[in-house]
């Protein structure tokens, strides 16, 4: 299905954008302006990996998924986006190919902007370059994290690993969390280098105990404090 070229209608202006809120209206319009909006179906590719294209994204609406493959062609998960955020701002900013695909997990309307104009939003609002530099940290994080869970632990530890990196958005201070939609669990065996019969056994382990517990559409971290000793115990 082709991509539909869209207007930026009130209801998807970049005011959703977390790291363009805090621009004043008239500055967000400018960039708008200088935005193309579209609307990807679901599954449809945005990014191709290895693609010479350096445009930035922000997504108004909908969800998609940051994937890489492996030589022999094997998926692995790498990040689900949702409204607010955005992705392509590595090769903006090094001018290098797409270092993975993005795919459309659902309908999404989303502007893209061009690597000289986001270049230059952020050398005229520091904020926003400041919002940028701590999300690539935070990637910089996980993917050390991950390493060493590669590493270190073992394939039902990685899960554990894996069920804390998606509901630390969502920690409360009851010690408790909600990952929505719930993890598919072929996505989460990507993510975590097992098997998704790995990945079953261990939710329903987990349910047993009553760490984790499925409520309609989402997985409940009923103790967030034991999940992390059960990786604690074994990372030393």
């Amino acid at each position: 299905m082709v991509d539909q070229i869209l207007s930026a209608p009130e209801k998807h202006d970049l005011a959703s954008i977390e790291i363009l809120a805090d621009l004043d209206e008239n500055q967000r319009r400018d960039f708008e302006k200088s935005s193309r909006w579209r609307r990807f179906a679901s599954d449809e590719q945005i990014i191709d990996q290895q693609s010479d294209s350096r445009d930035v994204y922000f997504i108004a609406s909908g969800r998609v998924r940051v994937v890489n493959f492996t030589l022999s062609g094997k998926e692995v998960a790498l990040e689900d986006l949702g409204a607010g955020q955005y992705f392509g701002e590595l090769a903006a900013i090094d001018g290098r190919p797409r270092s993975s695909t993005v795919v459309a997990l659902e309908d999404s309307d989303i502007a893209k902007m061009s690597p000289e104009r986001f270049l230059a939003v952020m050398k005229m609002y520091p904020d926003v370059a400041l919002k940028v530099m701590a999300n690539l940290a935070a990637v910089i994080r996980t993917s050390t994290d991950r390493i060493v869970d590669l590493t270190t632990l073992g394939a039902n530890n990685r899960v554990h690993g894996e069920l804390l990196r998606q509901a630390a958005s969502s920690a409360t201070d009851d010690n408790t969390a909600t990952i929505k939609p719930i993890p598919v669990h072929s996505d989460m065996a990507s993510r975590a280098s097992t098997t998704r019969e790995t990945v079953a056994r261990v939710l329903s382990d987990l349910a047993k105990k009553g760490i984790v517990k499925r409520e309609k559409d989402s997985l409940v971290i009923c103790d967030v404090m034991a999940l992390e000793d059960m990786v604690d115990e074994v990372r030393g």
